[in-house]
């Protein structure tokens, strides 16, 4: 099989979807890897690296886009990407389509089979996403602790206190993957820590591992009374393949502190804020009822080395499999990978997306 790596064209996005390594496989395997020129760079791959595993540079995306069978990405498809699709292609990229009918029309129109890394699912987990989610979590911490600045427009607390002055509050909303990784780096710091969780089997495991942090039942009421007093809220809800529950109304945020922050790390499932609006890496923050919103939809993308690598560290398997069989028979020896078909043959073939935009779901089986 043709496998084609452009380079990412989303504002501010220096990962690559797939490093010399993983290219090098797949060549030993038999397979031709066309590599976009610079595709690499911002995650310090140079061209170089490729050409050293055998790989091909071209000088283009519409050459590899051209010339490719299976196009594996990193980010959703940009414009002039989908542009570039047709049936004959199948691109395995994060798409989060749910947050985006205009994508999904457009990206189904194509005809080209359409796999998304957040939809596969594994013995209840999202192998392909949970890296991703463990750099946001942990990034989320980190930026809203900066953002609580005096000089960013925070409220000039530090969130680790001093002797003598106790420490910032920080409430996390969900304790999944990227939720305890934002509680255990805001704990790490210092914060009092709460993560707001509706399942109990959760709860009482991160009572037992998460030290430093405290779990409350997550319902409105809850949420609602501890907003006052909070200094960071970290939004960190998913609901596989759907989009983003709006769990923080713009009354709620007017119970905060001026001054306060909310980074949302489900921006890119539409938020789970009714103020939440996608921002960059280059204009990260606006604020919103006189409280600073950090929503930069591709957040691991500001440490794109190792972004990447934890990436390639899941996707490589899934990668080879699709190369080495084709989508159909890949399907039958792993039905995970079923999930992730969002896009086939012109129809929407995720039950969620298809649901959050009120369009026709057709089952991905019956396209074969």
């Amino acid at each position: 099989m043709v496998i084609g790596i452009p380079k990412e064209i989303k504002n501010q996005e220096h990962r690559v979807s797939m490093i010399p390594s993983s290219a090098g496989e797949l060549i030993r395997r038999g397979h031709q890897v066309l590599v976009e020129t610079g595709a690499g760079s911002g995650s310090s791959y140079s061209d170089e690296l490729y050409e050293s595993v055998g790989a091909k540079i071209v000088d283009s995306a519409e050459k590899v886009f051209a010339e490719s069978e299976l196009i594996v990405k990193v980010k959703e498809p940009q414009p002039s990407e989908v542009a570039m699709l047709n049936e004959q292609h199948t691109l395995f990229t994060y798409l989060h389509l749910a947050a985006d009918k205009e994508l999904t029309e457009t990206l189904a129109a194509t005809g080209a089979t359409a796999i998304a890394y957040e939809t596969i699912e594994v013995n209840g987990r999202l192998p392909l996403l949970e890296p991703m989610s463990e750099i946001a979590g942990r990034m989320s911490a980190i930026v809203g602790s900066y953002h609580l600045a005096n000089h960013r427009g925070g409220r000039g607390i530090l969130l680790g206190g001093v002797p003598g002055v106790a420490p910032g509050r920080v409430v996390v909303i969900g304790g999944g993957t990227a939720g305890v990784n934002a509680a255990r780096v805001a704990a790490g710091i210092g914060a009092d820590v709460s993560i707001l969780e509706v399942d109990f089997d959760r709860m009482r495991f991160l009572d037992i591992t998460m030290e430093g942090a405290h779990t409350v039942f997550s319902n409105e009421a809850n949420l609602a009374d501890l907003l006052p007093r909070v200094d960071l809220v970290i939004g960190a809800v998913l609901v596989p393949g759907a989009k983003a529950p709006k769990l923080i109304t713009r009354e709620m945020l007017r119970m905060m502190q001026p001054g306060s922050v909310l980074v949302d790390i489900a921006v890119d499932q539409g938020g789970c804020a009714e103020t939440t609006r996608p921002t960059t890496h280059d204009n990260p923050t606006y604020v919103e009822e006189n409280v600073l919103h950090y929503c930069v939809a591709n957040m691991p993308g500001a440490y794109a080395r190792t972004a990447t690598q934890a990436l390639n560290n899941n996707t490589q398997r899934w990668t080879m499999m699709i190369a080495e069989m084709g989508v159909q028979a890949a399907c039958q020896s792993r039905s995970e990978l079923i999930g992730g078909i969002n896009c086939m043959k012109g129809k929407v073939t995720c039950s969620a997306v298809a649901d959050a935009h009120g369009m026709t779901y057709s089952d991905p089986l019956s396209l074969f």
